[in-house]
């Protein structure tokens, strides 16, 4: 996983048209984990969208090596149908792996294996979402809130998951309000702030006020059942698998 940095330079990155974040600046390097921090609707979901090239940014680079981004955002991205053992596979064979013996182990699921995506709690979910992140091989993680409906042993099981990455050699991306208990660094988005018609457009009032309300419906602290659950979607050269 050596060499996989991932580079903001001068990022602007916009919502329906309307820069939300200028001036981004970061390198996010192999063996680091980065906390991205900001008030409810500052745009930090928009960003890690951008980093994962779900869309353009507006102006400025995002540079990364190819096929090395793991996206984990708010819709679980489970096959409600399949087991959780199969939805693990079908992830693993996408990426060309086939043991998921360790991600149902680190995720206490082995005992669930057979229990169908949609019959799960909302925390059983969450976990089997991140248990995803551990078949895909991608070495840069970005995650929106990964530990919405998880409760405090399954918190942890996450932390050792995210530690263990990076001690390999991996590095992640974390939109959280919580307190992981990890050696990380801190980029607050608030001093990135775009101002009222940055990029050319003038975000009105109401377009302001829903922006921040869809977005704190995704982004409230987090806490057992408080929000939607999520789970990590991959990228192709930076976007889908």
């Amino acid at each position: 996983m050596s060499g996989m940095a991932l580079v903001a330079r001068d990022l602007t990155v916009s919502r329906g048209g309307v820069a939300v974040l200028e001036g981004v600046n970061f390198t996010l390097h192999p063996g680091e984990v980065l906390v991205l921090r900001g008030a409810n609707g500052s745009g930090k979901t928009t960003l890690l969208r951008t980093l994962a090239g779900l869309q353009p940014p507006m102006r400025g680079e995002v540079s990364q090596p190819p096929e090395a981004i793991a996206y984990g955002a708010h819709a679980d991205g489970l096959k409600a149908t399949l087991s959780v053992a199969e939805n693990l596979a079908f992830w693993a064979a996408i990426h060309g792996l086939d043991d998921i013996a360790p991600a149902l182990d680190h995720f206490n699921l082995r005992a669930l294996r057979d229990r169908a995506a949609q019959n799960l709690s909302a925390g059983q979910k969450r976990r089997l979402g991140l248990a995803r992140l551990l078949v895909t091989g991608r070495p840069v993680w970005l995650l929106d809130e990964p530990t919405v409906s998880l409760d405090k042993a399954s918190v942890r099981l996450f932390a050792e998951a995210v530690r263990a990455h990076v001690e390999g050699g991996g590095s992640a991306l974390i939109a959280t309000h919580i307190d992981l208990g990890l050696e990380a660094r801190v980029f607050d988005v608030g001093p990135c702030r775009a101002e009222p018609g940055a990029g050319g457009a003038q975000q009105s009032a109401f377009d302001a006020a829903f922006d921040s309300a869809f977005d704190s419906a995704f982004d409230a602290p987090e806490s057992p059942g408080n929000a939607p659950e999520s789970s990590p979607e991959t990228a192709p050269k930076g976007a889908r698998p």
